[in-house]
């Protein structure tokens, strides 16, 4: 449930500048038809309901790109292992917000047996949970306490419904949705109240309404998902009053206009609790923009149609990965290594990203990786394939420099791993089935540079002070302290290189 709770999250953040963005287009869009408004909330809705998306440079989202922007399209705010990190970390996209957020978390605690941030991360989850519960409670019970109002209505015609117990039109229903309307609506007023509502059945908005607040209720914990539903809302109100004064003339703003306002004085309660069926809302605005509403030119609805299909792309396009910014140093991918580092040595994807930025040894090729997280000492195992025909122990694919060098990156990178161990297969046809295996301990690697190496690991410019000390070290200064514990093995047998 946490690793849900983590997903919705993160697509909460990203719906919420795609939120930011429909307002202001929304702003500048003022003076077109509100259905193009209406529209432009699709952004957010796919946002909502789909956490991955493809990658485009014209992404608008490129303006408060994570940096370490998680691959397979998902926009990564919140690491998924964030409760796990040495230093929990929270990428919003806005520098002073994420140092101010990142700095108000607690650091993981090695001694104790469940970090600080699980426990938050937990306790966040079955708070959502209980929110969403909550709030869907709260809408079947809605829900019911309409119907109960209007089961016994009376038949119009098709599928109109009249009934005493409701103060103002609406429409309720899923499969077959039906419009009820009160007793006392004159003559003149009706024809253009059940086109308003028609034109929601004809846009199955008795269907897209209920279905964005399902979404917001997963999403109940983020004020700018209230805000959108509320203005998504409006604009689907809008346009539908829109489209009745297109069709029967602007002769008629003065009569509707006084008719919403009528209906709203009268106007219950039911309605505005009750997020799944369609009552009179934002009056006060309707009103404004039906007096002011101009039907558009043609030229106006082309640009505008352009404009909402760039804008929506725009939203729901993730911005292509960031570059590199960190070019392999001595053989070794800074920037991989540093995202990776990691306090456990369980984490087996953080793990699996230290070895994917080490150097592989000339005639060998990575087979997987074990790790020992059952009992102290912890350990991580290395397979490797010897495919090539040639003398590896001459090439020095085994008895070479880069596994030592590797093992006392892990040992810095991996906070609570006690041994590194390489596992070498021989795949060559000269000595199928004999695997060659050595081991560097914690204890060793700090022997050798005389300090505990884990703090070489806190940032970038001392991970790479500890590679230019590796690279100053002698071969025979790693040998002596290999042989030093008789750690490399061929066969069980100690292997003289």
């Amino acid at each position: 449930m946490t690793n849900l709770f983590l997903i919705i999250l993160n697509m909460s953040i990203t719906a919420s500048y795609v939120t930011l963005a429909v307002i202001i287009a929304r702003f500048l869009l003022r003076r077109t038809p509100k259905i193009f408004s209406y529209i432009l909330w699709s952004a957010v809705l796919i946002r909502l309901v789909i956490p991955v998306s493809f990658t485009t440079n014209f992404s608008i989202l490129g303006i408060v790109q994570p940096q370490a922007q998680a691959s397979k399209g998902f926009m990564e705010f919140v690491p998924w292992d964030i409760g796990m990190q040495k230093y929990p970390v929270v990428d919003v996209g806005v520098t002073r917000i994420s140092r101010f957020v990142s700095s108000s978390l607690p650091d993981a605690t090695t001694i104790a047996s469940v970090n600080p941030m699980q426990v938050i991360i937990w306790v966040g989850s079955i708070i959502w949970i209980t929110g969403v519960a909550i709030l869907l409670l709260y809408s079947i019970i809605s829900y019911l306490k309409i119907l109960t109002k209007v089961r016994t209505a009376t038949l119009v015609k098709d599928n109109v419904y009249e009934t005493d117990q409701i103060a103002t039109p609406f429409v309720c229903g899923f499969l077959k949705p039906k419009i009820y309307i009160p007793t006392g609506i004159s003559e003149h007023e009706l024809p253009y109240i059940l086109l308003h509502e028609q034109t929601h059945i004809l846009r199955r908005d008795y269907l897209i309404k209920p279905f964005a607040f399902m979404l917001l209720i997963l999403h109940w914990f983020n004020p700018m998902m209230w805000l959108s539903y509320s203005l998504m809302s409006k604009d689907m109100e809008m346009s539908c009053d829109e489209h009745v004064v297109n069709k029967m003339g602007e002769q008629i703003k003065g009569s509707y206009s006084t008719t919403l306002l009528s209906l709203s004085v009268n106007r219950s309660g039911l309605l505005t609790g009750s997020p799944l069926a369609f009552g009179e809302s934002h009056v006060k605005e309707r009103i404004k923009n039906i007096l002011s509403y101009r039907q558009p030119s043609s030229w106006l609805v082309a640009s505008s149609m352009l404009v909402i299909a760039a804008l929506i792309v725009g939203c729901t396009a993730n911005p292509a990965p960031l570059q590199p910014t960190q070019s392999a140093y001595s053989g070794y991918n800074i920037d991989t290594l540093m995202k990776n580092k990691t306090l456990f040595v369980g984490n087996h994807v953080k793990v699996g990203g230290l070895f994917s930025g080490m150097a592989i040894p000339v005639g060998l090729e990575a087979n997987g990786m074990a790790l020992q997280t059952t009992a102290l000492p912890y350990g991580a195992t290395i397979n490797y394939i010897m495919n090539d025909s040639i003398d590896v122990m001459k090439e020095g694919a085994i008895s070479g420099e880069a596994f030592y060098r590797n093992s006392i990156l892990l040992l810095s990178l991996i906070d609570n791993v006690d041994s590194i161990t390489y596992a070498i297969a021989d795949n060559t046809g000269q000595y199928d089935g004999v695997t060659y295996s050595f081991t560097f301990t914690r204890e060793q690697a700090d022997k050798l540079l005389g300090e505990d190496v884990r703090h070489y690991a806190e940032d970038e410019t001392s991970l790479r002070t500890l590679i230019d000390r590796l690279d100053s070290l002698s071969f025979n200064e790693f040998i002596n302290i290999v042989y030093s514990n008789k750690v490399f093995q061929k066969r069980d047998v100690i292997f003289d290189v």
